[in-house]
């Protein structure tokens, strides 16, 4: 159980959280418990809600942490009589580790006294929090229950931070819609870095970068906070020292989180590897505490207000107390060193001499013995007159290498004393009886070494204990700043902007980061408009024009905004969304049974179940799957059942039917992508260049699949026959929808009503440049309102 080095850590960590489930009985079933632990950061997080039938906080939360094992009692897995979440959540997690533990073990009163017990002081206010939540107290008693089982060590009295976590914080992205937009994980290809984490992730420690994880799954509601971390954004890519001296010192800490869990953790039983990893860990302690001075000078100047607080915070004092306590028993020069001979020395005179006299002898014996090593071989390479030298390896202790042409050797053969010979191109590792008699003295030697050591270590981390609460704010504020020095470093990389929040959704020329990163050069920009008013956008177009990655850019921009992160627009204001939703892609899914059609009937009916007033929800085409009548009608209906929520709505299509329906209902704009016909030079054939530009009205494009079909070498006469179908049944249904002027002027008093509240609610405007706004207004009115008469009615 090793800390790794920040470098060591790839985006692709492997998971180490456990997670207890347990959802109540009769009435109270739906309401649902959870508590997880990561075994690399000592953090329990309780959190406990009530579900609808379809189980999709669950499910969404279970997604985001990602866990190794998930424990349930094992009165919700009797066979033939599983409860409905028990298959859910086996159905969604093929791969996760399923535990049942018996049912007593989930015991709110037990969960209760293990909080009171393994807290920390500084966060025993979760204790109000929690006390009358029965479930996840039950969660947290049969989960602390197992991790000390299976870890074969307790926690250290009063060492964990508890927190208990509402839904009510964070952004709700389903599990489908983090899929569909490649939040974390790149659909083609998983360890490819295309995906809104790798556009923003430049972050140096991995508590960092798991930061930045979760926060991309769980945006913030908040604006205040929000705009504190964007605060800090602005400051560091302002202030360049500032930047780089967070950046330097920032990088050099481990994985604070999981050297926190190795501390905190008391082994049942000492063993040599116990007691190994214990001095090892305080090194790290050392390493780490040793930064808390660089990281407040490299604050020092800053003026944000949540930097001065993360400064304010590292001038606790405790810091400063534990590292004392470590420096009186700990050499000053002890560090984390890299390669694993350097490592052992460091550990074997980590304590002062004359603390413990045995020790100071047992590390003499070490050091004549190592050095007998190193004469015994310059003997024998004296002896042979060969270029030996010593090495060492953690598996095999010290051994003997050279670098030798073998033609040089006397019949090509190493002399018949030496053993356990190994040849890589010219190089020979090899030992001999003696050489490995040596080394069993030295690795004897160690374990005294190792075993006195750790009894001091022991009684340090005894007398630490108690200050330990100020390490959770360290890794806290170690991994929050590195986010944010990430978000900084990605803007200077590409021209992103700070967004604003309001009422309304308005970007300016914004494009999608992920397309940006994939191509090398800024993509097409476009912008988009979306107010209380018109919240609704129908988006049509030709295939590949475009519409689908206009949607997701959307639904990016919009959570890189709720992070704290700029935004890649030129301006751009967007309305906090509460709930992201998103219908995208044409799959069908055997494993679950599910036809394309059924697919999108289910995305939808979860949309439709869960939206509310203050949700974005991206529609990228609905009702493919079936007959075109039945596709449009499906369309219609739930396009206007939507426009009766608040929510802002986005809805690519095909159905050109469904343009129509602006006609009726005044919040709905069409838009459409607009694309060029250019002859070519043989003169006969047409082809269609793609402008990706956004315009208004609805696309005037006709037959474009039949255009796409001819690009795609399908027989002509099976193309010709295509044409003369289409024209038939185009000539058939002429029949449309017309505006009645009454319907026109409807829609522009609606209009007028819509810009005049928003104009009351958000102008900045001084009161000539307001007058003018409102001549305009009023000549736009009129221009909309052709018929006389009915301007009187309005003033």
């Amino acid at each position: 159980f090793t800390v790794t080095s920040s470098s060591a850590v790839s985006a692709h960590t492997v998971a180490s959280v456990i997670v207890a489930v347990v959802e109540g009985r009769g009435l109270a079933r739906g309401e649902v418990g959870m508590a997880s632990i990561d075994l690399k950061n000592p953090e329990v997080i309780l959190s406990q809600f009530a579900d609808n039938t379809t189980y999709a906080k669950v499910i969404t939360k279970l997604k985001i942490l990602a866990p190794l094992e998930i424990i349930m009692s094992n009165t919700a897995c009797d066979v033939g009589n599983t409860t409905k979440l028990f298959s859910l959540i086996t159905e969604h997690f093929k791969n996760v580790t399923f535990t049942t533990v018996q049912r007593k073990y989930f015991n709110e009163t037990k969960g209760l006294e293990y909080i009171e017990q393994l807290c920390a002081s500084e966060f025993s206010t979760v204790f109000m929090e929690v006390q009358s939540k029965y479930y996840c107290l039950a969660a947290a008693a049969a989960l602390l229950k197992y991790v000390e089982f299976i870890q074969n060590s307790v926690y250290a009295p009063k060492s964990l931070k508890v927190r208990f976590q509402g839904s009510e914080k964070t952004a709700m992205i389903d599990s489908s819609s983090a899929q569909n937009l490649e939040l974390v994980i790149n659909n083609r290809d998983s360890r490819n870095g295309h995906t809104l984490f790798g556009v923003l992730n430049y972050t140096k420690t991995p508590g960092g970068s798991r930061r930045l994880r979760s926060n991309i799954l769980e945006p913030l509601v908040d604006a205040e906070t929000i705009n504190t971390r964007l605060d800090c954004v602005q400051e560091l890519l302002q202030d360049e020292e500032l930047f780089f001296g967070l950046q330097a010192v920032i990088s050099k800490f481990l994985d604070t989180e999981q050297l926190l869990s190795v501390l905190v953790q008391i082994p049942k039983q000492d063993t040599v590897k116990t007691a190994e990893s214990k001095i090892t860990n305080l090194i790290y302690l050392k390493h780490t505490l040793e930064l808390v001075e660089p990281l407040k000078a490299a604050l020092r100047s800053c003026n944000t207000p949540l930097l001065k607080a993360y400064y304010n915070s590292l001038e606790d004092t405790r810091f400063g107390i534990i590292l004392e306590k470590i420096t009186t028993v700990i050499n000053d020069n002890t560090r984390y060193t890299k390669g694993c001979l350097s490592m052992r020395t460091q550990k074997c005179y980590a304590v002062k001499p004359n603390i413990n006299e045995f020790l100071d002898i047992a590390r003499r014996t070490y050091t004549e013995i190592v050095d007998d090593i190193a004469g015994m071989i310059t003997q024998l390479a004296e002896k042979y007159n060969l270029p030996m030298k010593t090495s060492f390896s953690s598996a095999r202790g010290f051994f003997i290498q050279m670098n030798v042409d073998c033609s040089t050797l006397p019949n090509g053969q190493l002399p018949p004393e030496f053993t356990k010979i190994t040849k890589m191109k010219n190089t020979y590792s090899f030992t001999s009886a003696d050489l490995i008699k040596m080394n069993e003295r030295c690795q004897e030697s160690l374990r005294e070494i190792y075993h006195m050591t750790y009894l001091i270590v022991c009684k340090l981390l005894n007398e630490i204990y108690e200050h330990i609460h100020c390490l959770y704010k360290l890794s806290d504020i170690v991994s929050m700043l590195d986010m944010l020095l990430s978000f900084a470093h990605a803007c200077t990389l590409s021209d992103y902007v700070r967004p604003e929040f309001t009422d309304t959704l308005a970007i300016k020329q914004g494009w999608h980061p992920i397309l940006e990163k994939i191509a090398m050069e800024k993509p097409v920009s476009n912008n988009t408009y979306l107010t209380e008013g018109n919240n609704f956008v129908i988006i049509t177009g030709p295939n590949m024009s475009g519409k689908s990655t206009y949607l997701k850019q959307i639904a990016l921009c919009q959570i890189m905004a709720q992070i704290g992160s700029y935004v890649p627009a030129e301006y751009c204001s967007f309305r906090i969304a509460e709930q992201i939703f998103t219908r995208i892609g044409m799959d069908d899914d055997i494993e679950t049974n599910a036809s394309t059609f059924m697919q999108e009937m289910k995305e939808i009916t979860y949309i439709i179940q869960n939206a509310n007033d203050k949700s974005l929800i991206i529609i990228d085409e609905l009702g493919r799957g079936t007959s075109a009548e039945e596709g449009i009608g499906i369309c219609y209906a739930a396009c206007e059942y939507l426009l009766n929520l608040k929510a802002f709505t986005l809805f690519a299509t095909h159905f050109l039917e469904l343009c129509h329906i602006d006609a009726l209902y005044p919040n709905v704009e069409n838009y459409h992508f607009e694309v060029q016909h250019v002859r070519s030079s043989a003169g006969n054939k047409e082809k269609i260049a793609y402008t990706y530009t956004l315009s208004k009205g609805y696309t005037e494009e006709k037959n474009y699949g039949l255009k796409a079909a001819e690009v795609s070498s399908l027989p002509s006469s099976v193309i010709l026959d295509a044409k003369e179908i289409t024209n038939h049944i185009s000539k058939q249904i002429l029949c449309r929808q017309k505006s009645t002027p009454e319907m026109m002027k409807q829609r522009a008093v609606y209009h007028l009503a819509m810009r005049l509240v928003q104009t009351a609610r958000n102008s900045r405007l001084d009161p000539d440049s307001l007058r003018i706004y409102l001549k305009g207004l009023k000549k736009k009115y009129e221009a909309s309102c052709p018929a006389p008469g009915q301007k009187e009615e309005q003033q």
